[in-house]
């Protein structure tokens, strides 16, 4: 693993702020590590609503923060402090908006960066976990990653699958139908139990 000089890869934006240059050190700072914060906060909100939120507003304490900066510990420690008590502040005392919230101190250039590397991020993590769960079903028993594809991505109706997975047996479609039901429950008990353990929801 790459160790990286904090320091030296901070060196920009310090500079940045001690010139007095508030709006290309806050959005350096948000080049830097923007990305790992949104991706941060929607792991432990787990609800993007608030995750957002909380990313908006910890863009917005960076910027209200950064001349008073003491640089006592390194700029990536302070955003995630940062993450956590907007975070933590919005379930105490929750003021949620049906738009977007935007933060009215934040420079628009500022703003806008921010949000392109949330949106990024964001996208790019569900990709990521599309693709994990994908892994996950195609792990499962053929036949169970087959109802899951049926039922789930092809949205058909329990009829539906009992005619397009019929048993050895003489089973009625209706029969047919509850007997796959419940195979398909187990299945995703075990998907959600699998997901978990390699981290990609949370455990129950």
């Amino acid at each position: 693993m790459t160790v990286i000089d904090r320091t030296a890869h901070e060196a920009p934006v310090r500079d940045l702020v001690a010139a007095g240059d508030l709006t290309r050190a806050a959005t350096a700072a948000i080049e830097l590590y923007g990305g790992e914060i949104a991706s941060f906060l929607h792991a432990i909100a787990r609800d993007e609503d608030l995750a957002t939120e909380a990313y908006a507003v910890t863009c917005e304490d960076l910027w209200r923060g950064l001349p008073g900066f003491r640089w006592g510990s390194s700029l990536r420690t302070w955003l995630y402090a940062l993450a956590r008590n907007a975070l933590f502040r919005l379930r105490r005392a929750p003021r949620r908006r049906e738009r977007a919230y935007v933060p009215l101190d934040l420079a628009k250039e500022v703003f806008d960066r921010a949000e392109q590397i949330r949106t990024g991020t964001v996208e790019f993590m569900r990709t990521e976990v599309k693709d994990e769960v994908r892994r996950l079903r195609e792990a499962l028993d053929p036949d169970d990653h087959e109802l899951l594809i049926l039922r789930i991505d092809r949205k058909m109706s329990w009829r539906e699958v009992a005619q397009a997975m019929p048993g050895d047996g003489e089973e009625s479609v209706d029969r047919r139908a509850a007997v796959l039901r419940k195979r398909f429950e187990r299945a995703k008990t075990l998907l959600r139990t699998l997901a978990a353990e390699r981290g990609i929801i949370g455990a129950e």
